[in-house]
């Protein structure tokens, strides 16, 4: 007997030694990519995009590896795994819809409320500006009027 637990801890070894460096190669890859991305690609267009799908794809990857074997899934019967994975995947597509709605909520809020907009100024979050010019609302002469030293009189 002592045997047949000696194979089963090398084997477990061995699968969690498997599990570390496909994790860490997926992770290596991720940020070459990512690193390239930043340092190379600039501009928005097709391959930019395309990269990040691939960084999608392969955290996906990784998220799948550690729920097969990090939450033991893997060795589990069909009916236990989607149990636990629809939910997951309904949880996800609840925080994508409540950011899109939120966003949408924003946009027809800038769109049709005139006085949210001016309440949202940039000059409201430097602070309270009530009795005083903001330096971006004062023309230039107005600022020459507002010197203690121009105030007419001839001298």
């Amino acid at each position: 007997m002592a045997h047949t637990a000696h194979a089963d801890t090398n084997s477990g070894k061995k699968e969690i030694w498997r599990v570390t460096i496909i994790l860490s190669v997926l992770t290596l890859i991720e940020l070459a990519i990512g690193f390239g991305m930043y340092l190379w690609l600039k501009d928005e267009g097709f391959l930019r995009h395309f990269l990040k799908g691939i960084i999608i794809i392969l955290m996906l990857a990784k998220a799948f590896y550690i729920v097969s074997y990090f939450m033991h899934l893997g060795h589990e019967l069909r009916n236990m795994i989607m149990t636990i994975v629809v939910p997951l995947g309904l949880f996800i597509w609840f925080i994508i819809a409540f950011l899109y709605d939120g966003n949408s909520f924003k946009e027809l809020r800038n769109t049709y409320d005139a006085g949210y907009k001016e309440r949202t100024t940039e000059k409201t979050h430097q602070g309270s500006t009530e009795g005083k010019h903001d330096v971006k609302d004062v023309k230039p002469q107005e600022k020459s009027s507002e010197n203690p030293g121009s105030h007419g009189g001839g001298h």
